[in-house]
């Protein structure tokens, strides 16, 4: 073999597709990833024994209810009508306000109701329909959707993150797919709360992995998939702008490279809103509604910046709407900047992996009407990097978990919250994987157990004392307050891996040298 043509780790290597398809259909691989996503479906279908969101709680009832109306809206009137205010659409009882894609998933899935049990989807006579038939049949769409876009996509990921890597264990791989597909906070929010992240976050993982083994085009499609079904979808877009972009900047025609991209990205987005793309009125009918600048700066109680000051800052008294616009757009757009800069300059597999989570970790913190659910966004980037970093991702769920507690707590959804963080637990720390790197060994272990009562005390509090008459929501703002400084401080740490050089891209520069 010739000197020089020799690639270093971080080099762009397209990964041939007998490569993938020989890991997947390998004997071993193809038992372990069936166990693993067997006992991933029955932790599920355990989970969604329990309430939901909105469960028997009238007038407006929850997210439940929002998804099941989407699917009485769409099977029952043209998609024109889909996001138009009407006598039999009035958009201030759940409105569709995500993009096309989760309106052609509704009507689908409103198909399948509609031949089971018609009253469920019947058109206004529905409203707030509890049948058993019709909640077992909600149940069902997501656990499928899970199953037929989230589950591949996993395996899709795994397979081109372990393909050619020299550390190739089955015992890792195993481990690493059991910590994507089994995050608690993904499983109790789809399956219990109920909502449908499986989707967004599945194409997320796939157009990933399709960028990871250097298939760009697929990658850009089906990432436009991923924001065409979930506008949240955006805080991964400034990852995927870098490190694409620099790596056209790279090539021998850049400027070639970067219209077949565009023209992937116009084109998918054209084939997906084609419906409302007959007028003007009709593609911004659809656009407000996915921009509620009008609920506020944030709602409820979240641990991103914003909702974590208001207690000395009143952001929503002192600052109009289009103030605030601008400030979290300053803001976010601030802190996603150098990870951003740090990919353009240089595109490694490895650096795109941090930016995703660097930057839809500024976007969870400092954008503009986040809510609770969203950290499952930084999330997914943070299990793509736990056999790297696999404290930090320890480290994340527990403060993911807590952030969402208040949330879950009012869903009644107590019991399978404790049974998955236990869970979690156990998974985590299974035999046969190495789990000490990174910052983990810089802790005494006397702070991690101090750190794990402190946290069992505030959920014990919050469960069993009454706050204050005047400050009713005393203890959601501590919960806030602490998961915010956590959050904050794994955001900088990721901030410094990124700008860091790699030690296996660090050696093989030095043997390029050599050579």
């Amino acid at each position: 073999m010739a000197i020089g043509k020799k690639k270093s780790n971080n080099s762009p290597q397209t990964i041939s597709e007998p490569e993938i398809w020989s890991f997947i259909t390998s004997q071993t691989s193809k038992s372990c990833f069936l166990c693993i996503a067997l006992f991933a479906v029955f932790i599920r279908l355990a989970v969604a024994l329990h309430p939901y969101s909105g469960a028997n709680t009238p007038p407006i009832f929850g997210d439940y209810e929002a998804q099941r109306h989407w699917m009485e809206i769409t099977i029952n009137l043209p998609p024109k009508d889909w996001y138009r205010n009407s006598t039999v659409n009035d958009l201030k009882y759940w409105g569709l306000d995500y993009p096309p894609l989760t309106a052609y998933q509704s009507y689908f899935h409103g198909i399948l109701l509609r031949f089971f049990d018609p009253a469920s989807v019947a058109l206004t006579s529905s409203r707030g329909y509890e049948s058993y038939i019709g909640k077992v049949l909600m149940r069902w769409t997501v656990l499928m959707s899970d199953l037929m876009i989230f589950f591949p996509s996993v395996l899709y990921f795994v397979t081109v993150y372990y393909t050619g890597k020299l550390d190739d264990k089955k015992s890792s791989k195993a481990w690493h797919t059991l910590m994507i597909l089994l995050n608690p906070c993904l499983i109790l929010i789809d399956h219990g709360h109920f909502q449908y992240n499986c989707i967004s976050l599945g194409l997320t993982t796939a157009a990933v992995a399709a960028i990871l083994s250097n298939r760009d085009l697929v990658g850009s499609m089906l990432f436009c998939l991923a924001l065409n079904h979930k506008q949240m979808s955006a805080y991964y877009a400034p990852a995927f702008f870098a490190y694409l972009l620099g790596k056209c900047l790279r090539r021998q025609r850049p400027i070639v490279e970067v219209l077949k991209l565009g023209l992937v990205v116009v084109g998918t987005f054209a084939l997906i809103w084609c419906p409302y793309l007959n007028s003007v009125d009709a593609f911004l009918e659809v656009l407000s509604r996915l921009a509620p600048f009008e609920r506020g700066i944030y709602e409820d109680y979240v641990a991103n910046f914003w909702c974590t000051t208001s207690v000395a800052v009143k952001w929503k008294r002192l600052f109009t709407t289009q103030s605030l616009k601008l400030l979290s757009l300053v803001a976010t757009v601030s802190t996603c900047l150098p990870s951003m800069i740090q990919l353009v300059w240089s595109p490694t597999k490895r650096g795109f992996l941090h930016s995703l989570l660097n930057c839809s970790f500024s976007f969870y913190l400092f954008s503009f009407q986040v809510h609770e659910k969203s950290i499952l966004l930084p999330l997914l980037p943070a299990s793509f990097l736990v056999v790297e970093e696999p404290f930090v991702f320890q480290w994340f769920i527990h403060s993911a978990l807590l952030s969402m507690f208040p949330l879950l707590k009012r869903d009644n959804l107590v019991v399978p919250y404790a049974a998955m963080y236990g869970l979690f637990a156990l998974l985590y720390h299974a035999p046969g994987v190495r789990k000490d790197a990174g910052v983990s060994s810089s802790i005494p272990f006397i702070l991690k157990l101090f750190a794990a009562a402190c946290s069992l005390v505030i959920h014990i509090v919050y469960i069993t004392v009454t706050p204050p008459e005047k400050y009713p929501f005393l203890f959601e703002a501590v919960i806030m307050s602490l998961c915010f400084s956590q959050f904050v401080l794994i955001l900088i740490y990721i901030n410094i891996k990124q700008w860091a050089p790699s030690k296996i891209s660090s050696e093989a520069d030095t043997k390029k040298k050599r050579l």
